[in-house]
């Protein structure tokens, strides 16, 4: 339910909160319970990231889309989704941590499933090279998801489907993206996929620690499984 006397300052202190839940438990009733109010904090904090995600990968996508199946991993309330049914996607899988956010995803109408899983502690739930795309948005940062489940989201995806990831180049964040992209580089030389691109943004969203002010910058990535 939208409060509208909610300010950018009542969002900063929820997500400072959220650095503090270390714990999977933790976690997932932090998101339980900002659920309901999700979106609109997040409009607030002006995070841009599922429709700068959106535009990359409907730019290089190279296919059918509306026969194309998408699996939104961390989905949360489906903000990606939505993006990617306004750039022609239709079919659309969804996994999240959060049974609350699950429920605000369902009620879009736009996934034929959603699924209930911790990132990091247990095995994504999805079968190996089915998906035409994968994409995860939000959920590859420090405290948030292990940077390994990389090596999933390639597995989730069919030979020459298209993986799309983003991060946070903030200074909090400055070591989980180097190891990051450390972990696409080898992959990509190991031949498991190609990079289709790279897109780093100055204003990803307003920033919220102490040391930082306006915006903190972020960055999409775009890499294509290698056919086999």
């Amino acid at each position: 339910m939208e409060d509208t006397t909610r300010t950018f300052s009542d969002v900063k202190n929820v997500i400072l909160s959220a650095h503090k839940n270390t714990g999977a438990e933790d976690k997932i009733n932090f998101y339980n319970n900002w659920a309901d109010i999700y979106e609109q904090d997040i409009a607030l904090l002006d995070y841009r990231a599922p429709a700068l995600a959106a535009e990359c990968l409907s730019t290089s996508f190279q296919g059918n889309r509306e026969d194309a199946l998408v699996l939104d991993v961390a989905c949360g309330t489906g903000l990606v989704a939505t993006r990617l049914q306004k750039k022609g996607f239709r079919h659309f899988v969804g996994v999240d941590g959060s049974n609350a956010m699950l429920e605000v995803a369902q009620s879009k109408g736009l996934y034929q499933e959603l699924k209930e899983s911790m990132l990091g502690m247990t095995a994504l739930p999805v079968q190996s090279g089915t998906y035409d795309v994968v994409v995860i948005v939000g959920a590859l940062s420090v405290g948030q998801v292990p940077v390994t489940i990389i090596r999933e989201l390639w597995e989730a995806a069919k030979p020459g489907g298209y993986v799309c990831m983003t991060t946070r180049g903030n200074a909090d964040n400055r070591e989980y993206k180097d190891d990051l992209e450390r972990a696409l580089s080898d992959m990509e030389q190991d031949g498991l996929w190609a990079r289709v691109s790279v897109m780093e943004v100055e204003d990803w969203e307003k920033a919220v620690s102490e040391h930082e002010s306006g915006y903190i910058p972020g960055v999409v990535y775009l890499y294509r499984k290698s056919a086999q």
